[in-house]
């Protein structure tokens, strides 16, 4: 039988040297990305290369954590993207708290 390791166990870094992993940085390797796109300004490309340069740090060491890829991912994205301006409204979730009653 083959011994399983938890992905929560795995860093990116152990992939790296224990199996070869590597980013393929190939544009074709996905082409159905590219169909219908609209070229992008170099400003746009300069940010992009960021955010994900970022990322790949991030995938180094883990964990890698939800609140971390909006902040690093997600938030440079949607500034990209015009979703920080009207006709957009950001909202934070709302705060719950919950109270039991141990018997």
């Amino acid at each position: 039988m083959v011994p399983s390791i938890a992905a929560k166990d795995v860093t990116m870094r152990e992939l790296k040297q224990n199996f070869g992993l590597q980013i393929n940085r190939d544009p074709a390797f996905f082409p159905e990305w590219m169909d219908g796109i609209q070229a992008l300004s170099e400003e746009d490309k300069h940010l992009l290369d960021r955010v994900k340069a970022n990322f790949l740090e991030l995938m180094e060491d883990p964990p890698i954590l939800e609140n971390t890829v909006k902040m690093v991912v997600l938030a440079p994205l949607l500034d990209l993207a015009g979703f920080y301006h009207k006709p957009f409204r950001i909202e934070t979730e709302s705060s719950v708290a919950l109270e039991i009653v141990d018997s």
